[in-house]
């Protein structure tokens, strides 16, 4: 029997203390941190406990690689203007440290900016930091804190001005003048944003595909929205002012006749009067692709609005302003704060349909001075 035959008898046999030194064997490496939670008898976690990976398990594919390019986190409003300050500061940007990104904050704060403002910049720069990387909050909420309870101006939310029917019927009217295809394009939009109670995104994020013609009416599937996870199917009954159904169809029958039957409902037209297709657009596509951006949206209100001669009274001019003009248009003729709310799509309990609509409504209409006998001198 040979030397190394032994050594592995002696290994598998029993111990047997015959006064050799042994090598003592490196107690493997523990894995816990302060997030660790472990059941009563249950062994703390070590190394040897891990799985072993291979390169197969570090890479993507490049049909993956490709969606995640095309939508870097680090690509948005608020990080080129975090990335300028940096530059300024002499910071780094990406990962960033804690005390850059909190000194970041009061950055904001120092612009008088609101608190809403300032916690979406402040979301968005930490969502674009690495897995991993992500700046500590728990400094900047102090300092927001703080600045919420010494500026009670930055609260306020401005809201946009109602676009109601006497201010969206001029707007589609002056769109359509002239027989332009944008216009057609612009006044089922507006159109159909009172009708959907749409936010800018979901109406420029319909696509044909989503839209059922009914009698009398349009059946909307919605996948998704700001405040339902799950798809909805909306009935949107037309009404002879609004002109939904007409509206639509002229805009849908004019892509029809350039072969564009699927995709995006509301695209970018060319000044050819063409609609863009991918390969028209490639040189100058966005994120978005043939999605119209929520930008071109508001900038096609306020052209239209300003078109049409219309003045408001101090309010900015949004596409928001639509959604606020049906909802005001329904509280100003009884509309509850539940049928508000369905309409809307708003978050279950929502204060926003009551608050902002329903309440102003029935102050208006109930204002105790009216009773007061006018006198003119």
């Amino acid at each position: 029997m040979s030397l190394h035959e032994r050594d592995d008898e002696i290994v598998d046999s029993e111990p047997v203390d015959r006064g050799l030194a042994v090598a003592a064997v490196p107690t493997p490496r523990l894995l816990v941190d302060h997030d660790t939670v472990l059941y009563p008898d249950q062994e703390l976690p070590t190394a040897a406990n891990g799985p072993t990976y291979s390169e197969r398990d570090l890479y993507v594919s490049e049909e993956t690689a490709a969606i995640l390019q095309d939508t870097d986190p680090t690509d948005t409003g608020p990080m080129r203007a975090f990335k300028d300050w940096c530059a300024q500061q002499d910071r780094v940007p990406v990962p960033c440290t804690t005390a850059t990104y909190t000194e970041y904050s009061r950055h904001l704060m120092a612009r008088s900016l609101k608190v809403s403002t300032i916690k979406n910049y402040m979301s968005q720069i930490k969502t674009a930091m690495p897995p991993g990387k992500k700046p500590d909050n728990s400094l900047y909420l102090r300092l927001l804190e703080n600045y919420r309870k010494n500026n009670k101006r930055a609260l306020r939310i401005r809201r946009a001005f109602p676009l109601t029917l006497p201010y969206l019927m001029p707007m589609m009217e002056k769109a359509e003048e002239g027989g332009r295809p944008v216009g057609w394009r612009d006044a089922a939009m507006f159109a159909f944003g009172y009708r959907f109670l749409g936010r800018s995104v979901e109406d420029a994020n319909l696509e044909i595909e989503d839209l059922t013609f009914t009698d009398g009416g349009v059946l909307v599937w919605l996948p998704e929205d700001k405040t339902h996870d799950e798809e909805q199917n909306l009935v949107l009954v037309d009404r002879p002012d609004i002109q939904l159904v007409p509206r639509l169809t002229r805009w849908l029958d004019y892509m029809a006749a350039q072969g564009i039957t699927s995709g995006p409902v509301f695209r970018h037209v060319l000044k050819s009067g063409k609609v863009a297709t991918a390969e028209t657009r490639a040189k100058t596509a966005t994120v978005r692709g043939l999605h119209l951006r929520g930008q071109t949206v508001n900038d096609r209100v306020k052209h239209w609005f300003g078109a049409a001669g219309l003045v408001t009274d101090g309010r900015h001019v949004s596409s928001q302003g639509i959604r606020a003009g049906a909802a005001t248009d329904l509280a100003q003729a009884g509309a509850t704060d539940d049928e508000l709310e369905r309409a809307g799509r708003w978050r279950p309990g929502s204060r926003i349909p009551r608050t902002v609509y329903v309440r102003p409504a029935q102050a208006e209409r109930k204002d105790p001075f009216a009773r007061v006998p006018i006198r003119l001198a």
